[in-house]
């Protein structure tokens, strides 16, 4: 049951990609904001046991949506990581 809308979530036992099992555990999620990167680490997902494709719960991707919508607006409380960006366009 989902907290917020109280629906009942369906989630998928099989990943779409590659026919793998879905089992619950935890994945990261980066993205670029402006002319930085930021990283959300230990996200409860569902995670293929073959080709560890992520699957977020309506619960997670929320939390992922406010995070991004809160580094927009300015610097948010997180650990630097250091970073190298590399381009292979010509």
């Amino acid at each position: 049951m989902d907290k917020l809308s109280g629906e009942k979530t369906m989630m998928p036992d099989q990943c779409s990609f590659c026919k793998g099992t879905l089992r619950k555990g935890t994945t990261e999620f980066m993205a670029r904001i402006g002319s930085e990167i930021i990283v959300i680490k230990d996200i409860p997902a569902f995670v293929c046991d073959q080709c560890n494709e992520s699957y977020f719960t309506p619960e997670s991707s929320r939390k992922i949506d406010q995070i991004i919508e809160e580094a927009k607006k300015g610097p948010i409380c997180g650990t630097p990581l250091a970073a190298i960006e590399v381009s292979i366009q010509e």
